[in-house]
């Protein structure tokens, strides 16, 4: 009998990383090779492929991948039909979500988007940025770039529609944001056919599990402590967290152990408040997954 495979797309370039130690986090163990386009992964049933994210909403579309992960702005740009199993909040700097921008020269007369008729823009989502002038009315000349978009203003285009995440690389061209056009997540998206496929479904569905799981645990530790319990009250009332700590009886009657999760940045200050009143034997452990 043939083992049915899982055909998984994984963006190349500057969410390659990014998506690596996702995976690892949620439990699969992707291998990047230098020069291979096919990275390994330790589950006989996925197949993993590296394309870049402007094209895996096609190729999901097509049938070429049954599943990928990609940005919603690209899913848009391409007018892809697909169906959307899972947002992603992850990117190649922060957990925020990329935004597409109108951006011009701090000197330009622009300030809004009716100032763009008749003006010549420069971006790579150019179908994305058509339909916006559309919605405002406006007709301008919009051209691909194929790159090094900010420092094509003043002489090569008026203006660009640029994606960001820090707003950093505009301000060092000299640019000025005037719009958003679009907030954009990494996004996980299948074709019609495999998200209808038991079996796919199926798989498909414990990957997400898991990556989400992942995501949830970003930043989060588990917090471990003997407490008597006369303490307890003076402890449960320091501990934020995501449900009730768990108190759990320990052998010595007078005392429980108290389980927790929290954000792994108020340790630092929580921990010798725990101790004032009461807390011992404190362990912070960390976390690779929070399945709800």
């Amino acid at each position: 009998m043939t083992t049915p495979i899982l055909k998984l797309g994984l963006p190349a370039g500057s969410l390659q990383e990014a998506t690596g130690e996702l995976f690892r986090k949620a439990g699969y163990k992707i291998t990047f090779a230098s020069r291979s386009y096919y990275p390994s992964i330790d589950d006989s049933e996925i197949q993993c492929t590296l394309i870049r994210a402007q094209e895996m909403a096609r190729y999901v579309q097509d049938g070429v991948l049954d599943c990928g992960l990609t940005g919603y702005d690209w899913v848009l740009e391409n007018d892809a039909k697909v169906v959307e199993l899972a947002e992603l909040v992850f990117s190649k700097v922060s957990r925020r979500p990329v935004r597409w921008v109108l951006a011009v020269p701090n000197d330009s007369p622009v300030q809004s988007v009716k100032d763009l008729q008749g003006k010549r823009i420069a971006t790579e989502v150019v179908n994305l940025t058509r339909r916006w002038l559309a919605q405002h009315g406006v007709t301008a000349q919009v051209e691909f770039s194929w790159g090094a978009t900010e420092v094509k203003p003043p002489r090569l285009a008026d203006a660009i529609v640029e994606v960001t995440e820090t707003g950093s690389s505009l301000k060092a061209n000299n640019l000025r944001i005037v719009a958003d056009l679009l907030q954009s997540t990494t996004r996980f998206i299948a074709n019609q056919k495999a998200a209808t496929d038991p079996w796919k479904q199926a798989k498909m569905a414990d990957l997400v599990l898991m990556l989400q799981g992942a995501m949830a645990a970003e930043g989060k530790v588990g917090l471990m402590m003997n407490v008597r319990r006369s303490d307890l009250p003076a402890v449960l009332k320091l501990l934020p967290a995501l449900q009730n700590p768990t108190v759990s009886s320990l052998s010595d009657a007078d005392w429980v152990a108290v389980n927790t999760i929290l954000d792994e940045s108020v340790v630092r200050a929580i921990v010798p408040k725990l101790k004032q009143v009461g807390a011992r034997g404190i362990v912070e452990y960390p976390l690779n997954k929070i399945i709800d």
